[in-house]
């Protein structure tokens, strides 16, 4: 549905010599694919979405749909934002105060270029649009009278109301509240899952992306980490910075040393890691650590570490403790459910499964 290939965009700043923007992305989209881009403020990625709206003109690169180019900077096309057919929901939202709830959606329709609707048929659309996003009875209401979560819907309506092809959707959710931050991540995909409208979808809450996605694009620094499903990303990240950005990680670096594997304060036989990237690093989630009061008589193919809590939370959903391994200073956190209850200073086993660990790069210089 949308093809993305070398796209460049740069901003220099002249301040600090560093450059924000996007260095040679490329992405496909399938028809009917929900894909978020996740990452950091700064990483690009609203970059990328504004250059595939049209609101910025890239300085390289090709942005396709199917029946016709967007943009490439070797041919010098450059459809007009207006005349891409896509639909766009900013992160303020972008309702004028001045119109009613009707007239903010039905502008689009009004404005097309190159399509002239009679008044009935606005209407049916504009009525269809507000129904599909529980506003059947707002269309006379000022736009000045509506909470923050009916104006997102407002917008989510505008963008919809005239079934564009690629509906783009810039952080829609940032200015709400916790509760219904989550309301509306769900009320997004059912309305995605309702009309099977291509989506782009740029965020930086892990938890939205997760929730909402068929993939997710990592981006760090303009450019491309990872594109997987939420659970691939989440399981089996190939990069380090996907492995601490996504989720809460503990970082196990050690060095191959014959047939064992040397982290500070334990060793494990080198056999039983996980094969994949060269070297002795890996991203160990805390619920996959498993915590116990004795070691386990028979060895197995686990990793068994003793180590003493050094801190501990009741986070009302399960408990966070931090345990310190017994011959070294690393600090692993692990969860575990509300019945699990440890002490400050108790001395524990902690058990890692290699199953449920993934290998990652080691850090720049490491052995």
């Amino acid at each position: 549905m949308l093809s993305v290939r070398g796209l460049t965009k740069i901003y220099a700043n002249r301040f600090d010599a560093q450059a924000g923007g996007v260095r040679d992305v490329s992405i496909e989209l399938p028809a009917g694919s929900f894909f978020t881009l996740l990452g950091p403020s700064g990483c690009g990625k609203t970059t990328m979405l504004r250059c595939v709206a049209g609101l910025e003109r890239p300085d390289a690169g090709r942005i396709a749909v199917p029946d016709r180019v967007l943009f490439d900077s070797a041919t010098g096309v450059a459809v007009p934002m207006n005349q891409r057919g896509i639909g766009m929901v900013f992160q303020s939202y972008a309702i004028w105060p001045h119109m009613t709830v009707f007239e903010n959606v039905a502008f689009p329709l009004r404005v097309a270029k190159g399509r002239r609707l009679a008044k009935q048929d606005i209407s049916r659309m504009v009525d269809q649009a507000l129904t599909t996003v529980g506003l059947a009875d707002y269309g006379d209401r000022p736009a000045t009278r509506l909470s923050g979560g009916q104006q997102q819907r407002v917008a989510l309506a505008r963008a919809i109301v005239h079934r564009p092809q690629l509906l783009l959707l810039d952080e829609p959710l940032s200015n709400l509240d916790a509760n219904l931050r989550e309301e509306m991540r769900s009320e997004i995909r059912r309305l995605h899952d309702a009309f099977r409208i291509t989506t782009v979808y740029v965020t930086h809450d892990q938890a939205e992306a997760m929730v909402t996605s068929d993939r997710i694009v990592v981006m760090n620094h303009g450019r491309i980490e990872q594109v997987d499903d939420p659970v691939t990303l989440y399981n089996v990240p190939r990069t380090r910075f996907v492995a601490g950005f996504i989720g809460r990680t503990n970082f196990l670096d050690g060095r191959v040393d014959g047939d064992r594997i040397v982290f500070d304060g334990f060793t494990v036989p080198a056999g039983s890691a996980p094969a994949g990237v060269a070297g002795a690093s890996f991203a160990v989630r805390p619920q996959t650590i498993a915590l116990h009061r004795t070691g386990r008589a028979v060895a197995d193919s686990g990793w068994w570490v003793e180590g003493r809590v050094t801190e501990r939370a009741y986070l009302g959903e399960y408990w966070e403790y931090v345990v310190r391994p017994a011959n070294g200073g690393l600090r692993l956190r692990v969860t575990t459910t509300p019945a699990d209850v440890y002490q400050a200073d108790e001395a524990v086993w902690l058990e890692i499964d290699p199953g449920r660990i993934a290998r990652i790069p080691s850090p720049e210089g490491a052995a």
